[in-house]
């Protein structure tokens, strides 16, 4: 009966992966770049998530997500985490283990507001004293398969050990989606 159950759980998890949309997307603000792609991003059920994002001058960070969206009225709710590998500039490289989730409000037939946060204490991270991240914006949806976006985006990890805090990414930004 569990070995019935653990299938059907895996299942029923990558049937509903495979029907989402897979999405590109890249951003761009004041000296920093973020290229992502996600699975089921704006679809009920499991999203998966990965990006780089850079800064000339406080280095990179990677990251693998995972989240459950759930809808509630036309809003969507994300609720997840994120493991991340920091490359800073001036520090350690280390890890984090990041929780939080996000929102996802259609205006109409071609726009939406959206914004998430992620954070991760010490105690589940290495090489910084904690790691936060923030966006918030709206996105237009020019057509099914392309969407263009302006927001706000705040990364920055506080330094740990006597090093300074990396800041990556903090002001505004235009953002390109590609769905299919």
């Amino acid at each position: 009966m569990k070995k019935t159950l653990i299938a059907l759980i895996v299942f029923n998890t990558f049937a509903v992966t495979n029907a989402n949309a897979v999405a590109f997307h890249g951003e761009a603000g004041s000296d920093w770049t973020n290229l992502g792609m996600s699975f089921g991003a704006s679809e009920p059920g499991f999203t998966f998530s990965g990006n780089w994002a850079h800064n000339d001058n406080d280095g990179d960070i990677a990251s693998l997500g995972m989240g459950w969206n759930i809808p509630l009225g036309s809003v969507l709710v994300t609720l997840g985490g994120k493991t991340l590998y920091l490359n800073r500039s001036d520090g350690d490289e280390g890890y984090a283990v990041a929780v939080g989730g996000g929102a996802q409000l259609p205006l109409g037939d071609h726009f939406s507001l959206f914004g998430d946060a992620y954070y991760s204490p010490d105690s589940l991270s290495s090489g910084v004293e904690q790691y936060g991240e923030a966006n918030a914006g709206i996105r237009w949806k020019v057509n099914p398969t392309l969407s263009v976006e302006g927001g706000y985006r705040y990364v920055g990890m506080q330094g740990k050990d006597g090093h300074s805090d990396n800041i990556l990414a903090d002001g505004g930004y235009a953002a390109v989606n590609f769905n299919f």
